[in-house]
């Protein structure tokens, strides 16, 4: 009898750490000025279930060279990465958890506006709010297209969990 509740107790524990940890959980972050430009981007952490996968990473879109030519029209973009240090200091909204395929859309969407070609940062209609509302728009949620929060990270996702009431700080 021992032996098979020992062995029951094992396969429990088995189910329950797999399905606890197969999925990675994107989390909305904007950062306010400072020390730094305002920003907004998303966090990934977990574990690929398909693939057993860790991530751990973080995106936004930016300017190459933050200079007054922003203020003038379009200039280099990229995608970036920042530290812990700042995604500390930053504004945590809300968190969504990813299916696998959610995470491969995702991660494609990423590629795609790290190789835009030419000048594709433009401060009012392509800049790190309209890379996070992107974002949320391919993982479901509401947004507002016509927002007047563009240049204002925090406002705008603040907006946006207002579009969708279930979203949760």
């Amino acid at each position: 009898m021992f032996r098979y509740f020992t062995l029951f107790a094992a396969l429990c524990a088995c189910l329950s750490s797999g399905s606890a940890y197969a999925e990675v959980v994107a989390t909305f972050y904007s950062h306010d000025f400072g020390d730094h430009f305002p920003h907004a981007f998303v966090k990934l952490e977990g574990k690929v279930d398909s693939t057993g996968e860790r991530v751990d990473t973080n995106y936004g879109f930016t300017a190459v060279s933050v200079s007054p030519a922003i203020l003038m029209g379009s200039v280099k973009g990229m995608i970036e990465t920042k530290g812990d240090k700042y995604i500390a200091s930053s504004n945590r909204h809300f968190s969504l958890r990813l299916s696998d395929s959610e995470y491969a859309k995702l991660i494609t969407f990423v590629d795609k506006w790290r190789n835009m070609p030419g000048k594709s940062y433009n401060l009012n209609s392509r800049n790190c709010v309209h890379f996070a509302m992107e974002a949320a728009a391919l993982l479901g949620l509401n947004i507002n297209r016509k927002s007047k929060f563009f240049k204002k990270p925090k406002s705008f996702i603040l907006e946006m969990m207002k579009l969708n009431p279930g979203l949760k700080p």
